[in-house]
């Protein structure tokens, strides 16, 4: 189960070692594929490529139902970092009224599990923002 990301938590190491991609996608239902691709292209060969791939998947869903980034002419980004100890996925939204939470969904219910799938997942999962624009970023602590 993760733990909740304090500022602290954000850094995986020595940021001179970092490497980064961003990329920006339409606000469409039709760009979750391109959004895992991207991720799962970026973290090939990782043994936590799977777990980033389920969870930006996860990250984009939630965008696009609960957030103006499936408004027409909305857009969000995917942001993948990797460190020699880790990988982080964030997703930017363009903000909604309401904030991310994991939840104990109900069981009858078809949807309701992502956030609670990426806390199972990840070593540690936050957001950050407000009404105007949303970052949910997920870390996985690689072991060594």
């Amino acid at each position: 189960m993760s733990m909740p990301l304090t500022d602290a938590s954000h850094d995986l190491g020595d940021d001179r070692y970092a490497m980064r991609w961003r990329r920006t996608f339409p606000g469409r239902p039709e760009q979750a594929q391109p959004a895992r691709e991207f991720v799962a292209y970026l973290l090939s060969g990782c043994a936590l490529a799977d777990d980033a791939v389920s969870t930006v998947g996860e990250f984009v869903v939630n965008a696009l139902r609960h957030t103006h980034s499936a408004l027409p002419g909305g857009r969000f980004t995917v942001e993948v970092r990797r460190w020699p100890s880790g990988i982080s996925i964030g997703v930017t939204d363009q903000g909604g009224t309401s904030e991310p939470a994991a939840r104990e969904p109900d069981p009858l219910e078809e949807s309701g599990r992502g956030l609670k799938t990426v806390a199972t997942l990840a070593s540690r999962w936050d957001w950050t923002g407000d009404a105007n624009g949303r970052t949910v970023i997920a870390v996985f602590d690689i072991a060594n």
